[in-house]
């Protein structure tokens, strides 16, 4: 058995991800009208926006913009079988990826998880989940724009790196690890179509990774040399 299937932490995610399945920017009263106001092009503007993305996911606060369970048993399994022990995610929201991640380190024998968020409502639901999971020994969560706490007291060698945070950062915050990347580290990427320079920057041959579109909306790469 493992953390992952096992109390607390089974019934704490099948609660999360029901209450993430039941939330929507159209349905939340805190969210509804802002979005409501956007166009569908607007909205994809500012999904992509490396400018306007801080307002725009603030105002998405209450909502847990949470990977799909299929995603989170495809984390936990990259990293229990990889054997990894450092983790870096962008992008924590509510935890519901940390906590897969984190399971992992636990199974793996313990590690080192760092993630980062800038909406601090979110930091601490974060903390609640990962207190009540009993994970919270092994994460350290960074309070801010990752372009700041992610640009430095990085561990010297990262075993896998999820981006799952504001699309248009997704080269930025690669480069800021990159240096970190033990050779055949995992670089999974959520929703990296949004980001046509991250897939062209990771599926070059002069990049030094290796990279295939994975699952649904899933950018899986590992990094070479």
């Amino acid at each position: 058995m493992t953390t992952l299937m096992n109390a607390p932490l089974a019934p704490l995610l099948d609660r999360l991800f029901e209450e993430a399945d039941a939330a929507s920017p159209a349905t939340t009263p805190s969210v509804a009208a802002y979005w409501s106001g956007l166009s569908s092009e607007e909205r994809a503007r500012l999904v992509r926006s490396k400018t306007d993305y801080l307002d725009f996911y603030a105002r998405l606060k209450d909502i847990p913009l949470a990977i799909s369970r299929e995603a989170g048993s495809l984390l936990y399994m990259l990293a229990r079988s990889t054997g990894a022990r450092t983790i870096v995610e962008f992008g924590t929201s509510f935890g519901i990826s940390t906590l897969h991640l984190a399971a992992a380190l636990r199974d793996n024998g313990g590690g080192r998880l760092i993630t980062t968020e800038f909406e601090p409502s979110k930091v601490a639901r974060a903390r609640e989940n990962l207190a009540a999971a009993g994970l919270i020994d092994l994460v350290e969560i960074r309070e801010g724009d990752a372009l700041q706490t992610l640009s430095s007291r990085l561990p010297d060698t990262i075993d896998l790196l999820l981006l799952d945070g504001a699309k248009a950062l997704y080269p930025d915050i690669l480069k800021l690890v990159e240096s970190h990347l033990r050779s055949g580290a995992l670089v999974l990427a959520d929703n990296a179509d949004f980001c046509p320079d991250y897939l062209t920057w990771v599926r070059s041959p002069a990049s030094g990774y290796m990279s295939v579109a994975f699952a649904e909306d899933i950018e899986l790469s590992m990094r070479l040399g």
